[in-house]
């Protein structure tokens, strides 16, 4: 992507190589680092970035002044003067004094992984949350690291890591910075407020929800689009949702629930972007069912799981009711459809397949299904009647002298919410 600058109005290509230090702390993590790389390479394409190289090195720790070793960091300037990059992107996160001491060996920008991810919500954010959160994000990672970003911000004037807040925030002083931040924490609550406010009503209403999570680019947002015709930004790239977007979802016995899309997760999400999102994360804990989309054709997958598995597990989200969809069956090759459980609770789908679609909203009023209990409902309240239509799967009713008999299907969870208007009018058998 050409940035412009503020007063050259020349235009700058980000030019990158990416560094990858794989340590013995990393190495125990059964993490694979070859596999992380792949994603930081996705990662800065996804940022416009032009890759031109990667760099490995094994080492027992990090360096504590370069990170990687005196010589690598020759290699390095070496390859950035030969390829003609003016970027250099760790695959691990950078101190303030690591960066600082890189740019002057080197003469480049140097962006870490944590930096690279900011920068991608930067410019995904839409709403007025989503702006609040990034710069809040961003501004809490650079606050220890000020001292760091000099060049990046003053020699260069743009493109990736400066993003979002923009120069003349990021070039103030720490006390300006932490004002600014604290402002925006307010402004934040205020938001936190109005989305708990919505949670509230449609508690009240006695909405079912649905929350789709997954790993990013799994396809959460095809599939919400496919299901429920909602108008939202596809793309084949990471991150390309931030904000949630709920809609009404209708299934196949009528009754209606509400999809929400959420933010892809990632390995190593950025601990201050978790902080700053997680009331849009906290959508799911709402939730009274959790569809976890995989992206099944991805070399990643089980390790995309557990990333997922473990945020939700933070959110205190992993206890939820879970189907687990293996997306993009499409485009996986035999062997890798045959790897895949078939146990319940998991379904290969493709979004793009209508027959998959139906047994997803099949599966999804099965898991919302529940007990069937009977109403004996009075002929001139009619708000319990609609009441349970709005809960329930009604089944079956029948008129019996002033009253009306319903057989209704409906989970512990909705019975629970509404039995203080509905458990005396349940026929017991």
């Amino acid at each position: 992507m050409a940035i412009t600058t503020h007063d050259t109005e020349t235009e700058i290509q980000d030019r990158a190589i990416l560094v990858s230090l794989v340590t013995d702390k990393i190495k125990r993590t059964g993490v694979d680092p070859e596999l992380s790389l792949q994603e930081l390479v996705q990662l800065a394409e996804t940022a416009g970035v032009v890759v031109l190289d990667v760099l490995r090195q094994n080492k027992e720790t990090p360096d504590s002044k370069w990170f990687i070793g005196k010589g690598k960091v020759e290699e390095l300037r070496m390859a950035a003067d030969g390829l003609g990059a003016n970027t250099a992107i760790f695959d691990q996160e950078l101190s303030g004094a690591q960066v600082r001491n890189l740019e002057e060996a080197l003469d480049l920008k140097i962006i870490d992984r944590t930096q690279l991810i900011l920068d991608i919500f930067a410019g995904r954010a839409k709403t007025r949350e989503g702006i609040i959160q990034v710069e809040l994000a961003q501004l809490s990672y650079l606050l220890p690291r000020l001292s760091g970003h000099g060049k990046n911000l003053s020699r260069l004037g743009g493109g990736i890591g400066t993003r979002g807040p923009g120069e003349s925030k990021l070039e103030t002083d720490r006390r300006h910075i932490r004002d600014r931040i604290s402002e925006l924490k307010r402004q934040l609550d205020e938001v936190v407020k109005t989305r708990e406010l919505h949670r509230e009503r449609r508690r009240k209403s006695g909405a079912v929800q649905v929350a789709l999570v997954g790993y990013t680019n799994a396809g959460k947002s095809t599939l919400l689009k496919q299901l429920t015709d909602a108008d939202v930004y596809i793309e084949n790239q990471l991150f390309a949702t931030l904000d949630p977007t709920s809609r009404v979802l209708q299934l196949p016995a009528g009754k209606e629930v509400v999809l929400t899309d959420t933010v892809g997760f990632i390995q190593n999400l950025p601990h201050d972007l978790v902080a700053s999102f997680r009331a849009t994360l906290e959508e799911v804990n709402e939730a009274n069912l959790v569809l976890h989309v995989v992206d099944a054709s991805s070399p990643m997958r089980e390790e995309q799981m557990e990333v997922v598995q473990s945020i939700l597990q933070d959110l205190g989200a992993a206890g939820k009711p879970q189907i687990v969809l293996f997306n993009k069956s499409d485009i996986c090759r035999p062997e890798q459809l045959q790897m895949l459980p078939s146990d319940p609770g998991f379904l290969k789908i493709s979004a793009f397949n209508p027959d998959d679609l139906t047994r997803i909203t099949e599966m999804i009023a099965d898991e919302l299904a529940g007990d069937t209990l009977t109403f004996r409902i009075p002929g001139d309240r009619g708000d319990l009647s609609s009441l349970l239509y709005r809960v329930g799967e009604v089944l079956e009713q029948n008129v019996e002298d002033n009253d009306v008999l319903y057989q209704v299907r409906l989970n512990k969870e909705d019975y629970g919410k509404w039995s203080y208007k509905l458990a005396e009018y349940v026929e017991q058998e």
